[in-house]
């Protein structure tokens, strides 16, 4: 997982048209297309907008694979929704199956609506934490007028994982080089659990003890709550109006051919 981390934080730090855009134009961009796409109910147009952010990812120079993966692992958290919806919602029975459970037909287009906005949905996300650096991110929020508090949760939450996930390594590498394995059979199951017990203590006890030793190295160093958690940014430069104006454009076109049922 600490590995994944660094990776993002490498992908983001590419250079590209997309990786270059200031920060809270990206972020703009990404809650116009999650919004439009939740408040779309037409596969055509979530195709549309799926076409567009893999042409922007193809942009960022960001590897397909990469990409692909990175959605599939975040569609099972909300995809399970989606699947069961054929099975719960009632309508026109399309199979039975045993135990009395149906099949509906208004479920299942229900559950591809629901499964296609999601995707749509990940993959900006996907696409803007792919191309930002997370510090950038909390900047871009606070620049936009989001709450103090919530930028600075947000920000120690970015701080702290690191934190978190270098102690996890440090202690299975300790693990590995006394011969633990986890999957063991020959070793008792009680045993195991509470290794993984004493895991779990042991990575939050040394986070703990971290945090505290980062928190006041910040406080020795001037950090309190009233601190500004950005710099200062150059201004926008034509590129990023460009980029938000097509966006906003491509939306329009489409809520215009939908009007006038071109589409």
């Amino acid at each position: 997982m600490n590995v994944s981390l660094n990776t993002l934080e490498l992908e983001a730090r590419k250079d590209s048209v997309i990786h270059n855009l200031d920060a809270r134009i990206k972020l703009i961009m990404t809650l116009i297309l999650i919004f439009y796409s939740v408040y779309s109910s037409d596969l055509l147009i979530l195709l549309l907008l799926e076409v567009y952010i893999v042409m922007l990812v193809l942009f960022s120079k960001i590897s397909i694979s990469y990409y692909v993966k990175r959605v599939i692992y975040i569609l099972p958290f909300g995809g399970f929704i989606a699947i069961f919806q054929p099975f719960i919602r009632p309508g026109t029975i399309l199979y039975s199956l045993p135990f009395g459970i149906n099949i509906s037909y208004e479920g299942t287009i229900f559950g591809i609506l629901l499964l296609s906005r999601l995707i749509v949905c990940i993959s900006m996300i996907v696409l803007f934490s792919s191309t930002t650096p997370m510090n950038s991110m909390i900047n871009s929020m606070r620049r936009l007028g989001f709450p103090k508090i919530l930028s600075m949760i947000l920000s120690m939450t970015v701080r702290y994982l690191f934190v978190f996930f270098e102690e996890l390594d440090n202690i299975r590498n300790a693990q590995k080089s006394r011969c633990f394995n986890l999957w063991n059979r020959k070793i008792s199951y009680i045993w195991r659990l509470k290794q993984i017990g004493y895991t779990i203590m042991g990575i939050f006890l040394s986070s703990f003890e971290k945090g505290e030793k980062i928190f006041f190295s910040m406080v020795s160093r001037g950090y309190s709550g009233e601190s500004r958690s950005y710099f200062k940014q150059p201004p926008l430069t034509i590129i990023n109006f460009y980029i938000i104006a097509l966006t906003i454009a491509i939306i329009i076109f489409i809520e215009i051919s939908k009007y006038y049922k071109i589409i």
